[in-house]
């Protein structure tokens, strides 16, 4: 996939992943021009989500929205819990998020905590590309858990995380000396590194 696409797709799935609002709705109609030009990998479950978002009333689709992930441990949208529960070390990880966004001259904003999908998702598609892609690729095994959770209670939001998927970076050597820097600016090695790719389900709290 070229870069263009791949940052229309994370750009795309970071708006679509946030609670369902106004300023949500206003902007479907650029989204939706967009996703017409991705190519089918992450265009068809883009599509088949903004059908759901447009067949749905609005109310029902933000109570879909809180159930799913303000209610649902499983759905988590926040990488580090699937690596660190509710533990004191997952605040050290989060760090690790916000340190990445401050040197490339981020502003994530509040809205969200720094390891929200969203908030990474925006920041490797307008942010430093091959940082987010470090990012990503660090956390390749907690957003297939994610993705996983939302396909086991038949969550549309499944379809989103499907089409961030197509997006993820293979570990060329460029992005692993990237991911090398992240982690010695940021907590300490034992926290980072490629934990996340080999986290099974017993990493998920129940």
């Amino acid at each position: 996939m070229i870069d263009h696409d791949k940052a229309v797709t994370r750009l795309a799935a970071a708006w679509l992943l946030w609670y369902p609002d106004d300023a949500l709705y206003a902007r479907l109609p650029d989204i939706r021009v967009a996703v017409d030009d991705l190519p089918d990998g992450p265009r068809e479950p883009l599509q088949a989500f903004l059908g759901w978002l447009k067949e749905t009333d609005p109310l029902a689709a933000a109570r879909e929205y809180v159930q799913t992930f303000d209610m649902k441990r499983r759905a988590c949208p926040y990488l580090t819990y699937w690596t660190h529960g509710d533990t004191r070390n997952r605040g050290l990880a989060i760090l690790h998020f916000k340190q990445a966004y401050l040197a490339a001259g981020f502003d994530a904003g509040d809205a969200e905590l720094a390891d929200h999908l969203a908030v990474v998702l925006e920041f490797a598609a307008i942010g430093d590309r091959l940082t987010g892609d470090a990012l990503l690729a660090e956390h390749v095994g907690p957003i297939g858990l994610l993705k996983s959770a939302l396909e086991n209670i038949g969550s549309p939001y499944a379809l989103v995380v499907q089409a961030v998927e197509t997006t993820l970076p293979e570990v060329t050597p460029e992005i692993a000396e990237r991911m090398a820097a992240i982690a010695t600016a940021g907590p300490p090695q034992e926290l980072v590194g490629l934990e996340p790719y080999t986290i099974g389900m017993q990493g998920v709290r129940r």
